[in-house]
């Protein structure tokens, strides 16, 4: 973009949208091709821009299955495929995020920008992370995020929290096992072999820090359902291991053997899997 520092407008969403309209103006403006979704979400079967696609769907609110199939795609490709993506999403969520501010500045004796940074900066942090497209509705999730970011902005305006007095706080301060971070119990599932070590960093990312799926899975190499089912083995381990006690007490000997095991199994199993293609005949072969 070629619009000097000094064309931008303070608002926020202005800003958002001039960069929306400086993305669609290209000679190759970004476009989504409806003939690759489901025929029941009723999208006409032709390529559309971004702003044709979000007309279409205010055109038709109760089109639910067209605009869970929609914003899916832009999600995903937000998440994936760069910047341009991210102001696309914004650029289509835009009435919404519009409307949001009229509501929330109303009555508000603060800078009004500042709700609209709020409500930019919830969209994109659930657009980046927190929008699970497991779950129906991804784009009503997108747009409570932005609401709630701009409400707590609002509700926080003029306030304090008042905090502990440290000064004058007496007497040790033991933490409790298991320290109340539960970073700490999954470092301690993996020296169990409740988890293995290479599932530790993407298990945090998604199940602690709630980030999005589909970036991590691309990383690692594995399909997004592939990493899905993985974590969900894993909470299903962990919540055992919690159950039993056997996370947050004493292992036995035994019981860190059978672990172990497990653990080694698991490892095996995914060296298979990873094995190109025939490989095992061609090793039977030159036996």
């Amino acid at each position: 973009m070629t619009v000097s520092n000094t064309q931008w407008p303070d608002s926020p969403l202005d800003a958002a949208d001039m960069a929306f309209a400086l993305l669609i103006s290209d000679p190759e403006p970004l476009s989504i091709d409806c003939k690759g979704f489901s025929p029941e979400a009723g999208l006409p079967a032709q390529v559309m821009t971004l702003p044709a696609v979000r007309d279409w769907l205010l055109a038709h609110p109760r089109a639910f299955p067209a605009r869970d199939a929609v914003w899916a795609h832009v999600i995903r490709r937000a998440r994936l495929d760069g910047p341009q993506w991210v102001i696309g999403a914004v650029g289509m969520a835009m009435p919404a995020l519009r409307r949001y501010a009229r509501q929330l500045r109303t009555g508000y004796r603060g800078d009004p920008n500042d709700i609209e940074a709020e409500i930019l900066a919830g969209f994109l942090t659930a657009l980046r992370d927190h929008v699970d497209l497991a779950q129906p509705a991804p784009y009503a999730a997108l747009c409570r995020a932005g609401w709630r970011a701009g409400h707590k902005a609002r509700q926080q305006a003029g306030e304090f929290t008042p905090v502990e007095d440290v000064e004058h706080a007496t007497g040790p301060r033991t933490p409790q096992v298991p320290y109340g971070h539960p970073d700490v119990l999954v470092r301690r599932a993996v020296r169990l072999g409740i988890l293995d070590e290479c599932d530790e960093q993407p298990y945090i990312d998604v199940r602690l820090g709630r980030r999005a799926i589909e970036p991590i899975a691309a990383r690692l190499g594995v399909s997004t359902d592939a990493l899905r089912m993985r974590l969900s083995r894993i909470d299903t381990r962990i919540a055992q291991a919690l159950a039993s006690g056997l996370l947050t007490g004493i292992a036995s000997p035994q019981a860190a053997k059978e672990l172990t095991a497990r653990a080694e199994r698991r490892a095996a199993v995914r060296t298979a899997n990873r094995r190109p293609a025939g490989s095992g005949t061609k090793q039977a072969a030159a036996a």
